[in-house]
């Protein structure tokens, strides 16, 4: 049965079916490009003059001076400065999150950054923007294109965004959390977590139409969709994670359909997780109408979430799976955190192969294999940075969020990282992520079936 015939109350049936021992494919690092963390782009000259310093909700009250409060890791990997310091003057240019599949006409790689610094609250004055890409592996470089700002000046957007007064009206991250991307004809279709919803857009950045997500005749809301108040019970109320929309948002060729998939589980009743699988949902973007198709991802032991999907053809597509936890695992603190050590390592960081044509009872895609991110070989010595705990020959992609897989050909994918500056690192134990992007050669993964 395949997807396009595949009808979501028979996905609804079921829990998570478990991941059993799958093929683990080789992969050969083919290339390495980056852009440095410390790259910053000028908001629009039309943008609200608050908009060219950003970065300035990030703590406890409002700092207006650029460059005085030290970035860090967080909490839960230590606090390990990483070398950056909030606000920034600018909007800063990262958060690579979720490539289309389509290149542009002039063969540039349509890629977004997200929401800013990571929450609805942080970030009114990080700005929602979309580039052209155009990694060069041979010199190790990604240019930029162009980059296109998202703005509402015909008032498509349902609700107040932060910059409803002003004569542009551009966006920003305390009104969507942009995750995922298509291109489809001359529009963008973007995914977004805090409704979750779908945005509309042309390609100059302007807000065609935004839809809210339909499932069983009721929309599906997040903590973060506006009307959802501090008494809101969870499970009812909202039954859509914090941060656990649209993550990725596949393309379907030959059906021309969107398939949107949540980050992470949706919650049940009891306010807990229904099973450890995500939902995918079918969206018609020639009717702007949700399908009532879906399928089921399942998640392998100890992920927790995925970072992007995309097709490969008609039916099959890579997910990206994994934990959230950053630095190589020979590097794990013994004890209390220290600035020597990663007190939560990397262990899952998958790209997965499915195929959407083979569809269990319980509505589960089939899992044809992965290649693991963490052991990828680099006999040729393409790696342009050294790893903190690294192993020669081996190069890892050890970052809390990897949020960009593609299909370049029949032998290769490119993969990326959102760098969440300034607060994730990974390859160093004291500096920012920067924006990676990697050329995998992995003929047999793609040649799964």
């Amino acid at each position: 049965m395949t997807v396009k015939r595949f009808l979501l109350c028979s996905v609804l049936l079921g829990l998570a079916a478990p991941v059993s021992a799958e093929t683990v494919f080789p992969a050969r690092l083919a290339g390495h490009a980056l852009i440095p963390a410390a790259s910053y782009i000028p908001a629009p000259a039309d943008a609200p003059k608050d908009a060219q310093v950003s970065g300035k909700f990030t703590g406890a009250a409002r700092v207006m001076e650029p460059g005085t409060v030290p970035g860090d890791t967080g909490a839960s990997h230590g606090k390990r400065p990483t070398g950056i310091s909030l606000p920034f003057r600018g909007q800063p240019l990262q958060g690579f999150s979720g490539f289309a599949m389509e290149r542009t006409a002039d063969g540039s790689v349509l890629s977004l950054t997200d929401n800013g610094f990571g929450s609805k609250a942080n970030s009114p004055d990080a700005l929602l923007f979309f580039h052209k890409l155009n990694p060069d592996f041979d010199a190790g470089t990604v240019e930029v294109r162009e980059t296109v700002f998202l703005r509402d000046p015909d008032f498509k957007v349902p609700f107040r965004i932060a910059y409803e007064g002003s004569d542009s009206r551009y966006l920003s991250g305390a009104d969507f959390d942009l995750e995922s991307i298509q291109l489809v004809g001359d529009e963008v279709w973007i995914g977004d977590e805090f409704g979750p919803r779908l945005i509309r857009a042309g390609l100059d950045g302007v807000v065609r139409a935004v839809y809210p997500t339909m499932l069983d005749g009721a929309q599906l809301k997040s903590p973060d969709t506006p009307g959802i108040g501090a008494l809101s019970v969870k499970g009812k109320d909202w039954t859509v994670p914090r941060s656990g929309g649209y993550e990725g948002m596949g393309l379907q060729p030959g059906t021309g359909l969107l398939w949107a998939m949540l980050e992470k589980p949706l919650l049940n009743a009891e306010g807990a997780d229904e099973g450890a699988f995500l939902r995918v949902l079918a969206f018609d973007p020639a009717k702007g109408e949700w399908t009532g198709q879906g399928f089921k991802f399942a998640l392998a032991e100890g992920a927790t979430a995925i970072g992007d999907f995309n097709f490969i053809d008609e039916t099959r597509a890579l997910v990206i799976e994994r934990d959230n936890g950053e630095g190589v695992p020979a590097l794990k603190c013994e004890g209390d955190p220290k600035p020597d050590c990663f007190p939560a390592p990397a262990m899952v960081k998958n790209v997965v192969l499915i195929d959407t044509a083979q569809i269990d009872a319980e509505g589960f895609a089939k899992r044809l294999g992965h290649v693991d991110l963490m052991t990828i070989a680099d006999p040729d010595g393409k790696a342009r940075l050294e790893t903190a705990g690294g192993t020669a020959g081996v190069f890892t992609f050890p970052f809390f969020t990897i949020e960009n897989v593609m299909k370049v050909d029949d032998s290769h994918i490119m993969v990326a990282v959102d760098n969440n500056l300034p607060f994730s690192s990974g390859r160093a134990l004291d500096r920012a992520a920067d924006n990676e992007f990697i050329l995998l050669s992995v003929p047999e993964l793609l040649a799964a079936k």
